[in-house]
Parts: structure tokens; C-alpha cells; sequence
């Protein structure tokens, strides 16, 4: 997938073709339909398609003292745009000079003049410009005036079903309450973070349990507590999966403040510093908790062991009906 960002030339080969327009924070089954879209009519055009996209998140741009939950921060939002097939992904930058952009304007200058779009696909909540005064509407009626045909996706949900549309902030919500299997129902994979494993102050070793501590973006809030989670290195194509147990949280025993997160690996070890590492949450195992002393602790976390490798040893066939959960379990992302 060839990836542009900001102002940069856009290759031929990512001109004349089928732009899917959002921020897809999540790439969700929500996204993975409006996707799809995007995808067939690429096939149908012969042409190729990509996905345009915005960074930073809006909101993060207009309150940077209250940054947004981000489920998929660039690069990982990039990984799996690639996954589903996409030729580019364009990653604007949001900054003053592109939120004072005029519907038409941001038409004409992103769609029109630098990729030449062929057709548009967005969905039915998706506002653009300056006060985010374009609609839907306003796109199908700059599609004609440019000449570009414009298809706008109707909200997604599971047929038949009472659940309310995917949408990423009923993810994040769930997210926050510790909810991981309705976050992966709705994600179609399971939910996971991309992080650098980078020294923490090696307290873990000290009482037999090495954990990797990964830096996450501002604004992160999922559940803390302790999860069940599968780990692999993200840029060894065929890397081991290795079983973990991770931990979100500010260690309220050893009252040090600041948020973590920490992966102990069962039956690992070695040296990961450095590493760039998936780490995917499959479930809950309880919440966070302040412990009376280190012994406590220390037998609480064996059980939070033997906890996670009795969960992770279970099918997990529900996100295999899902493409990326599929890809995901084949370690394709």
C-alpha cells in the first residue's frame, strides 16, 4: 500500500481512482462495510482505491487539553486499511489551513486537483470543512459539479439485530468499562494496541514477574485492570504468538502516579526492548486493585496467570467470521 502524507506528490498510480473519505478511528465493521464499498467499486471502474483520512484527530486538533481515545492511532489504522486491500491510504494533516477550507474548497484542492477521484465513498455521518458545514448532501452535489460520482453509506449494524450502529464510541465505552468481547464484536477483530517497548523501572523483575512496558498515546482510557492477551512482534512477518497477561493501570500498591501499560509473557524469556509488538486484549481478567504487600500481590498475579492461559487456550472462533479477525489469527496485520 503506498502511503501520503500531508501535501506530498501523489503518485499516478493513486490518481483516477476510488477515494473512501472518513477518520475511521477503529476501522470497525461500520468502516469495513463503507470499505468494502470502496473496494467493489474499484473493481467495478478498474481503477484503483484508497482511503483518506486525517491526522491528528479533529477533535484532538480543536481541544488539545482533552485528546480523543484513539483505537487506532496512524500507524495501526494504516496496518489494517493495507490488510483489507486498499492501494493508498492519504493522511492529511489537520491543521488551521485545512479546518478554514470551504466544502468546495477542500474538494477541489484534496479530491479534485490532487487525486482526480474518480468516485467518493463516505458515510451518512461524515462532515468536512470549515465548521464542518459538508454534508453528504454537499458532497453528491460537488460530485456533479466536478464531475466525480459520490456513494454514501447508510449506518451499519448486525442484520436483524437491536444493537445500536458501529460507531467508535460506543467501542471506546465499552473499552472503558472493561467490556473487551462487545469492543471485538464490534471491531471484528480483537482490540489491540502497537507500541515500542521501552525500560520501565524493572520493579517486575524484582518480584519474578519481567513485564514490557509500552508507551501509549494521551488521551488512552480502557478499564484498568488485568487482561488476557496475545503478544507478536509487528514487523516479523510469520513472528511467534506468545500468551500474556497485561496490565492497564498506575500500580496503586507502589502509589507511583502515572499510568502503564505492562505485559508480563508466560514462558518467555528474553530481551524485546526496542521492539515494535501488537498486543492484543481477548479479556478481562479482573480490575485493578491496591494489594495489603508485595507477597499478596505477588500470589494474586500467579492467578491472574494460570487465569489467562486458561482463557487464552479457548476457541476463539466468533472473530473468524470477520475478515481482519480472520487476518489478525494468521497474523497477517
Amino acid at each position: 500500500m503506498q502511503l501520503i502524507t500531508g501535501l506530498s506528490p501523489v503518485p499516478d498510480s493513486c490518481r483516477g481512482g476510488v477515494v473512501a473519505i472518513g477518520n475511521f478511528d477503529g476501522v470497525h465493521r461500520g468502516h469495513q462495510t463503507l470499505l468494502a464499498v470502496a473496494a467493489e467499486e474499484g473493481l467495478r471502474l478498474g481503477c484503483p482505491w484508497g482511503v483518506m483520512s486525517f491526522e491528528p484527530h479533529p477533535r484532538s486538533f480543536f481541544r488539545p487539553d482533552d485528546p480523543v481515545f484513539r483505537l487506532t492511532p496512524a500507524a495501526l489504522k494504516a496496518r489494517l486499511v493495507a490488510a483489507l486491500g486498499s492501494s493508498f491510504m492519504a493522511v492529511l494533516d489537520f491543521d488551521r489551513a485545512l479546518s478554514e477550507l470551504s466544502p468546495e474548497e477542500f474538494v477541489r484542492l484534496h479530491l479534485v486537483e490532487r487525486f482526480a477521484v474518480r468516485h467518493v465513498v463516505m458515510g451518512y455521518d461524515f462532515h468536512f470543512g470549515k465548521g464542518r458545514k459538508g454534508s453528504p448532501a454537499t458532497m453528491t452535489e460537488l460530485g456533479a459539479s466536478f464531475g466525480f460520482d459520490v456513494t454514501i453509506v447508510s449506518q451499519v449494524t448486525d442484520e436483524g439485530d437491536q444493537h445500536s450502529p458501529f460507531s467508535s464510541s460506543n467501542i471506546r465505552q465499552a473499552l472503558r468499562h472493561g467490556h473487551v468481547d462487545a469492543a471485538a464484536r464490534d471491531l471484528g477483530y480483537h482490540w489491540t494496541v502497537l507500541g515500542e517497548v521501552v525500560k520501565g523501572d524493572q520493579r517486575g523483575r524484582t518480584i519474578g514477574f519481567p513485564t514490557l512496558n509500552i508507551v501509549l498515546e494521551k488521551g488512552a482510557d480502557p478499564f484498568r485492570g488485568i487482561y488476557a492477551v496475545r503478544v507478536r512482534d509487528a514487523l516479523q512477518q510469520g513472528a511467534p504468538l506468545w500468551s500474556g497477561a497485561g496490565y492497564f493501570g498506575d500500580r496503586p500498591t507502589f502509589d507511583t502516579g502515572r499510568t502503564f501499560l505492562e505485559v508480563y509473557l508466560i514462558g518467555f524469556d528474553g530481551d524485546l526492548y526496542g521492539r515494535q509488538l501488537f498486543v492484543e486484549f481477548i479479556d478481562l481478567i479482573r480490575g485493578d486493585k491496591r494489594f495489603a504487600s508485595i507477597d499478596e500481590l505477588v500470589t494474586q498475579m500467579k492467578l491472574d496467570c494460570d487465569a489467562a492461559v486458561t482463557r487464552l487456550a479457548a476457541p476463539d472462533d466468533a472473530m473468524m467470521a470477520f475478515p481482519l479477525g480472520r487476518l489478525q489469527a494468521e497474523g497477517k496485520i
